[in-house]
C-alpha cells in the first residue's frame, strides 16, 4: 500500500468513525418520544436517554484522548467501534427504561474512544502540510450527520420502530471494522504517558452526582437524600477534580491551558452557549411531538433549518472572522439566537409552524453559524499549535458537559411536561443563556492581532 492509499484509508476510516458517534447524537432527539412512549418514565427518562450518553462521552473524551496516544489510534478506534456496536444492540433490544439508559451510558462510553482518535489518526498520518485540508473534508463529510440524523430517525421511528435507530449503526461499524483491517496495528509506543486515572473517576462521579440530583429531583424533591447525598458528593467530587488536575504530575485536563485569556473567555462563554444550543433543541423537538402532534419526521425536518443554515454559512462566517476578529461575531451570534428564540414566544395553544416557530428558527441559525467557527478560531487561535489536540478536547468536552447540565436541569426549568407554559419558559432560559455567553465574549475575548494572515481553523462540532 503506497503511502497515498494509506492516507486517503485513513481519512474515510477517520469520517465514518466520527460519522458513527454524531449520528447517534443528531438522531436521539426525534426518537424520545416513541422511546418514553413504550418504556414509560415521563421526561425523567427523555432527559436520562441523552445525558446518560452526554455524561460518560463529556467525562471521558479527555481520557480517551491519552489512551489514544498512548496505546495506538487503530487499537482504541477498534474498542471503540466493538463497544459501540454492543451498547447499540444493548439499546436496541432493552426491555425497559433502566437497561436501556444503561445501555446509553456505555455506549456514550465508547463514543468518547472514536472522535478524538479518529482526528488522532488524520494528524499522525497526514504531513503537516496537508492536515488543514484533510480535517477540512473530516469536517464536511461528518456534518452529514447533522443534516440526515434527524430525518432519518424521523422515518425509521414512523415507518418501523425507535429500536431500529440503534440496529443500524451496526451497518456502518462493520464497514469502518472491514475497510480498516488493511491498516493493519499500531506500531508499540515507547513513550506512554502516565494515565490520569483519578482524574477521570473524579470526573464521572462529580458530574454523575450533579446530574443525578438535578434530574431526579422533579420525582424526590430536594430535601431527599435520594437527592441531595449525590449532589453533595458530586459537588465535592468536582471541587477535587479541580484540585487534583492542578496537582497532578500529567493531568487529564492542564490547567495551564487557562492561563491564555481567549482560551478561558472562549470556553467560559461556550460552557453557556452549548447549554442553550442543547436546551433549545431538545425543547422544540419534544414540544412539537408530545403537545403539536408532529410526527418524529416532521419534527426532524422542522428543526433542519439551523443545520443547514451552519453548512451553508458557517465558512463565510468563518472567513469574516479571521479577517475582523472573533469578538463581534462571538458577541452578536449568540444574542442573534436568543433573539430567534424570543421570537418563539409567540407560540399559543394552536401552534402553528410556519407563523410562530419558523421565523424563530431561521434567525437562530443565522446566529448558530456566526456563532461556531469564530468560537472555534478564538479558541484554538488562543493556545499554542502544539497543543491543538488537546485544547480542541477541552472545548469538546466543556461543550458536552454544557449540554449535559442543561438537559439534567430542564424539569427545573420547565416542570414536570412541555406544553406551552413550559416551552415559554424554556424559550427564555434558552435565550437567557444565550445573552450571557455573548456578554462574556464582549467582556473576555480580544481579537489576535493581524488577524487577517492567520488561517481559521475548521469549526468545531456542535
Amino acid at each position: 500500500m503506497t503511502g497515498m492509499e494509506r492516507r486517503s484509508r485513513v481519512l474515510v476510516v477517520a469520517i465514518v468513525v466520527a460519522f458513527i458517534a454524531f449520528l447517534d447524537g443528531a438522531v436521539i432527539n426525534v426518537a424520545l418520544p416513541a422511546i418514553e412512549a413504550e418504556l414509560g418514565g415521563g421526561l425523567a427518562l427523555q432527559q436520562w436517554a441523552v445525558d446518560a450518553y452526554l455524561l460518560t462521552l463529556g467525562s471521558l473524551i479527555l481520557l480517551a484522548g491519552s489512551l489514544s496516544d498512548s496505546y495506538g489510534r487503530l487499537r482504541i478506534i477498534r474498542i471503540g467501534l466493538y463497544g459501540f456496536a454492543a451498547t447499540s444492540v444493548l439499546c436496541a433490544v432493552a426491555p425497559d427504561g433502566l437497561v436501556f439508559v444503561i445501555g446509553r451510558g456505555l455506549q456514550g462510553a465508547a463514543g468518547a474512544l472514536l472522535v478524538p482518535s479518529s482526528l488522532a489518526l488524520i494528524i499522525a498520518t497526514f504531513p503537516a502540510a496537508q492536515q488543514g485540508k484533510a480535517i477540512g473534508r473530516w469536517t464536511a463529510w461528518t456534518t452529514v450527520a447533522f443534516l440526515v440524523g434527524p430525518l432519518l430517525g424521523g422515518l425509521l421511528v414512523d415507518l418501523v420502530s425507535w429500536r431500529l435507530v440503534f440496529w443500524i449503526n451496526l451497518l456502518p461499524i462493520a464497514f469502518a471494522l472491514v475497510f480498516m483491517h488493511a491498516l493493519g496495528r499500531d506500531a508499540p509506543n515507547p513513550a506512554k504517558e502516565r494515565i490520569d486515572w483519578l482524574g477521570a473517576s473524579l470526573g464521572v462521579v462529580g458530574l454523575g452526582g450533579t446530574v443525578f440530583a438535578l434530574i431526579e429531583q422533579g420525582r424526590f424533591g430536594w430535601s431527599s437524600p435520594v437527592v441531595y447525598i449525590p449532589l453533595v458528593v458530586g459537588l465535592v467530587a468536582l471541587i477535587a477534580f479541580v484540585w487534583w488536575e492542578n496537582r497532578a504530575p500529567q493531568p487529564m485536563l492542564p490547567l495551564s491551558l487557562f492561563r491564555a485569556r481567549n482560551f478561558a473567555a472562549g470556553n467560559l462563554a461556550t460552557l453557556f452557549i452549548y447549554a442553550a444550543f442543547s436546551l433549545g433543541p431538545f425543547a422544540i423537538t419534544i414540544f412539537l411531538q408530545e403537545y403539536a402532534g408532529f410526527s418524529a419526521t416532521a419534527a426532524g425536518l422542522a428543526t433542519l433549518p439551523p443545520t443547514i443554515m451552519i453548512v451553508l454559512l458557517g465558512s463565510w462566517f468563518g472567513g469574516l472572522s479571521t479577517r475582523f476578529g472573533p469578538r463581534i461575531f462571538m458577541t452578536l451570534g449568540p444574542i442573534t439566537v436568543a433573539l430567534g428564540y424570543l421570537l418563539t414566544l409567540t407560540v399559543t395553544t394552536e401552534v402553528s409552524y410556519w407563523t410562530q416557530l419558523l421565523p424563530g428558527i431561521i434567525v437562530m441559525g443565522l446566529g448558530m453559524a456566526m456563532t461556531v467557527a469564530p468560537l472555534t478560531a478564538a479558541i484554538l487561535g488562543a493556545v499554542d499549535p502544539a497543543r491543538a489536540g488537546i485544547g480542541s478536547a477541552v472545548n469538546n468536552a466543556v461543550a458536552r458537559i454544557a449540554g449535559l447540565v442543561a438537559i439534567a436541569s430542564i424539569g427545573v426549568i420547565v416542570g414536570t411536561q412541555l406544553d406551552v407554559t413550559g416551552f415559554h419558559r424554556a424559550a427564555i432560559a434558552t435565550a437567557g443563556f444565550l445573552v450571557i455567553g455573548g456578554i462574556v465574549s464582549w467582556i473576555g475575548i480580544r481579537n489576535p492581532v493581524h488577524t487577517a494572515s492567520t488561517p481559521a481553523p475548521e469549526p468545531a462540532r456542535d
